[in-house]
């Protein structure tokens, strides 16, 4: 247990007394470490040792005079000397060190200076030898007081993730399997945690292998489970004659290490890797991170990846910051403001109350990120309350001031192991904050045995009732109902759930229409939902993908909260990567929104620019997280404005028979020369877009004459003619009736518009052009015949742009442009001018004939913001401007007020049809 940092002071006034008029012999410097660490509470050997050995950069051999693996490394010199190269010295050390070992500080002194550096904040303190009692906060880390600051991508999350990696798989390799290996490894896991932090005493775990299991390994079960069993035991129950160094253990509770486990088997190796894993300085490593890391150690995949598989503290603050803690947090300031300090005293401990009483619930917890990130704030925010309480009073009992603890937090989790890791890295965090208390007050606390436990249930969230995992508790007058639902539900799209994920999305959707289409978390955001509803002062927040926000799920999820539950989005980040720093990761595009029932507070809009969030203050925040009304764009079979139809290009459905490259199709000709006529240049989105050159074999127009000399070819057709009857769709295998016949055809008599239906979010716009009619188009591109430049110019525009990015829906990260959600809901301008009009077709013809200066270069090359020819970005510019007249008279400021703009027209054209969920037609000027 810590000494009081009372206790040091004192101890400190006598160690700089002693060694006021210390000399520079070796052994003097030895003895003045061993008599600083001890100031402290420490015992120099347990933690430290003298003149390590290392090898440096120059490979140069040194040593460095004291070294804490971890944690410290000090170079002492005799009195006068640098300090300066003092440091340079001690800094040219790490190169010999392993990532693990680097130290957090370095102290370098000559006996009457002592001079710390703090590595992780950057910053030097140096004091004489006579202000140590007055200054050992500074140096209160070697007595266990210390707030350790966490880095995302730490080295040591990484190696103590793959060190656990590596004892998993050798247990595993024994047999040691399932739940049994799990529940074990998390055993340890707190183990080692404790050892580091004073719930254990420094290497104690550590000494207790050292000292009474064999070398080979073979004890090592047996004693471990010993330990298991005495970590469960009241001391008043332990065996009278129980092992000393055993019975030193403290009485753990909680339920961790109460199930009886089947013994496990160790060899020398893996005892070795044990070691190993208690040669890291757990102290370090942060439960919030840690736990998805060591999760995904258990997944050989994952583990290619490892640190791609948490959520970064950045991002979950960005959640829990709106959802509570900067209104928890005003609340607060505005009590301390309180003039009257009676008023003052009387508010604080009412609002210490009521965040001790708050309840958080993750319903898809995972290893608990988001409840631990929580836990760790409110109890954050509680130290303060506690110091703005207590004032200069002197505090005689600290565990009397502390009320929130791990009980207020819940979470579902459908794997078991990270269920386990969710409840003990909450434990572990409430450790840390009792230690943050520690320090604040120069009084240890721990909260050992564990009383209250977070309430964790391996279950499926989406078949469990959640107000089951709160118990009433008889004469609580408050409501026995969450306060707070957050989390990161799974991501997965509705094409890769299995079947009993989709039969959970559909029933909890009440199986409407079009529910079988959404994606996994959308059933998270209705059950939250339909919790409000039911209990209305509840909040919700949730981290998705932004698909939930694009395309035809919009209606689908957000008809049914906002508009029948009658919720608001209260808060929302607008679309962000949520990307972790391990190479080779992908982002994944995602969204924050946090709903509540209807109030009349100001909304806040996070905009993120450059990796910075922006702030907006709006009255109402709609479904595609844009201010404004509410509206639904659904999907619709013909357009809402007096416009041509889009349409879609061929469909062969002939199991690639038709369809050749250049050599392929010049191959063909030789055997088949009849066939020439037949052949169609062919165009998708790839092809049109990189100017990738592919043929297609059209035999609509041939005649059974013209076949019957060309083998070849009706090789090709009975291919197709087979691949239809092949499938399992009843309307294919009918089409092996006419196999020269496309599924879908579309042959053009003149020229006609193509927009490709996928292209990357890169582009600030979509390339569009015209084709010629000899050229075949296929389903990937949206076709408009006949269509004047004035079309063309308002669909390549930057308002079209910005209406498709917000309404759109996204293969992967791409946009995937749908004729029945973007073309037929674009609110076209409403009576543009024959003026306008001309403007617009001039700036349009003005594009294509940049365009055309450029016949070396693929649609790829010139629309890659990376190599898009100057001339090219301001022809397009002009025509956005010539597009925007046609709206309005004042230009657009930026995105946000173009797209805002266009809701507003979008709702005027389809007043009377319910917010857009109608199929009527507006009527009104050709465009």
């Amino acid at each position: 247990m810590p000494l009081s940092l009372n206790e040091v002071r004192t101890r400190a006034a006598a160690f700089a007394r002693d060694w006021a008029d210390a000399f520079d012999e070796d052994a003097e410097a030895q003895s003045f470490w061993d008599g600083f660490f001890r100031v402290f509470g420490q015992e120099r050997r347990q933690v430290a040792m003298f003149e390590k050995f290392v090898t440096k950069l120059n490979n140069k051999q040194g040593y460095i005079d004291l070294f804490w693996p971890g944690k410290l490394v000090v170079e002492h010199k005799s009195k006068g000397k640098n300090l300066d190269r003092a440091f340079d010295q001690a800094a040219d050390y790490f190169t010999g060190l392993k990532p693990a070992e680097y130290p957090r500080y370095i102290i370098v002194s000559d006996f009457a200076r002592i001079r710390l550096y703090d590595l992780d904040h950057n910053s030097k303190h140096e004091i004489t030898l006579a202000e140590l009692p007055e200054k050992v906060d500074l140096f209160k880390f070697i007595a266990g007081y210390e707030q350790t600051q966490y880095k995302e991508q730490d080295h040591a999350n990484i190696e103590a993730a793959e060190l656990m990696g590596r004892l998993h798989d050798a247990m595993l390799a024994t047999g040691y399997e399932g739940h049994a290996l799990e529940l074990y490894l998390v055993r340890l896991l707190f183990c080692l945690f404790a050892e580091d932090s004073n719930i254990f005493e420094k290497y104690q775990f550590q000494s207790y292998i050292e000292d009474r299991t064999a070398a080979d390994g073979s004890d090592l079960g047996a004693k471990l489970s010993e330990l298991f069993y005495v970590l469960n035991t009241e001391p008043s129950k332990r065996l009278r004659n129980l092992d000393e160094q055993l019975g030193a253990f403290a009485y753990v509770n909680g339920g961790l290490f109460q199930e009886m486990l089947p013994p496990a088997g160790f060899d020398a190796r893996m005892r070795e890797k044990l070691l190993e894993c208690c040669s890291l300085d757990w102290s370090r490593i942060s439960p919030a991170i840690f736990g998805s890391l060591f999760q995904s150690v258990m997944d050989k995949e994952k583990r290619r990846n490892l640190g791609a598989h948490y959520t970064s503290e950045k991002n979950i603050l960005k959640l829990i910051k709106p959802l509570f803690l900067d209104e928890l947090q005003e609340e607060f300031e505005t009590i301390k403001g309180y003039k009257n300090s009676t008023q003052r005293q009387n508010a604080l401990n009412k609002f210490h109350q009521k965040i001790s009483e708050l309840r958080f619930l993750d319903p898809a917890c995972g290893c608990g990120n988001f409840l631990i990130v929580s836990y760790r704030e409110l109890r954050v925010l509680e130290l303060e309350v506690i110091r703005e309480l207590q004032g200069i009073q002197m505090v005689t009992d600290v565990s009397q001031l502390v009320l929130c603890d791990v009980g207020q937090f819940y979470g579902i989790e459908i794997e078991e192991f990270p269920s386990q890791i969710a409840q003990v890295a909450l434990w572990l965090m409430d450790h840390q904050m009792n230690l943050r208390v520690s320090d604040a007050f120069g009084q240890y606390y721990a909260r050992l045995p564990l009383k209250s436990q977070p309430h964790i249930v391996h279950a499926n969230a989406l078949r469990t009732d959640w107000q089951s995992l709160i118990t009433p508790v008889p004469g609580d007058a408050r409501p026995a109902v969450f306060d707070y639902i957050l989390g990161n539900p799974p991501f997965s799209g509705a094409k890769i759930m299995n079947q009993e994920q989709r039969d959970d999305v559909v029933r909890i959707f009440d199986n409407s229409r079009g529910s079988g289409t959404l994606d996994f978390v959308a059933a998270w955001y209705l059950l939250a939902a339909k919790y409000i509803n039911k209990n209305p002062g509840v909040k919700a927040a949730f981290v998705s993908t932004n698909s939930v926000t694009q395309g035809e799920q919009v209606v689908i999820i957000w008809y049914k909260i906002l508009h029948e539950l009658g919720l608001e989005i209260q808060f929302a980040h607008q679309t962000f990567k949520w990307q972790n720093e391990a190479k080779g990761l992908a982002a994944v595009h995602c969204v924050i929104i946090g709903y509540s029932k209807h109030t009349n507070r100001v909304k806040y809009l996070y905009v993120d620019k450059n990796g910075e969030s922006i702030t907006q203050q709006v009255k109402n925040i709609n479904p595609y997280l844009v201010e404004g009304k509410n509206v639904f764009v659904q999907t619709r079979n013909a357009p809402i404005c007096d416009v041509k139809q889009l349409g879609i290009g061929n469909k062969p459905i002939d199991g690639g028979a038709y369809l050749f490259t250049t050599d392929e199709k010049d191959d063909f000709l030789k055997k088949e020369p009849l066939a020439r006529k037949y052949f169609k240049r062919w165009m998708g989105s790839d092809e049109f877009i990189n100017g990738i050159e592919r043929w297609c074999l059209y035999l609509g127009d041939s005649t059974p004459e013209e076949l019957i000399k060309m083998p070849s070819v009706l090789l090709r057709v009975e291919k197709v003619r087979k691949s239809r009857l092949a499938s399992k769709a009843e309307s294919t295998r009918k089409l092996a009736n006419s196999p020269t016949k496309f599924h879908v055809e579309f042959i053009p008599k003149d020229s006609y518009l193509v927009i490709p239906e996928v292209s990357t979010e890169r582009r600030a716009y979509i390339p569009i052009g015209y084709l010629s009619p000899d050229v075949l188009s296929s389903n990937k591109l949206r076709l408009l015949p006949n269509a004047t430049l004035f079309e063309y110019g308002i669909l390549t525009s930057q308002i079209h742009m910005d209406w498709m990015r917000y309404v759109a829906g996204r293969m992967k990260s791409d946009y995937s442009y749908s004729i029945n959600i973007v073309y037929n809901n674009f609110p076209w301008p409403e009576a543009p001018t024959e003026a306008q009009k001309q403007a617009v077709e001039e700036a349009a013809q003005q594009v294509l004939d940049t365009r055309a200066k450029y016949p070396g270069s693929s649609l790829a090359t010139l629309y890659n913001p990376l190599t898009m020819p100057g001339d090219l970005l301001k022809a397009h510019q002009q025509l956005d401007k010539a597009v925007d007249k046609c709206y309005r008279k004042e230009p657009f400021k930026d995105e946000r007020e173009r797209i805002e703009y266009l809701f507003g027209l979008y709702e005027q054209y389809t007043a009377g049809l319910l917010a857009g969920l109608g199929e009527k037609k507006r009527k009104g000027k050709k465009r």
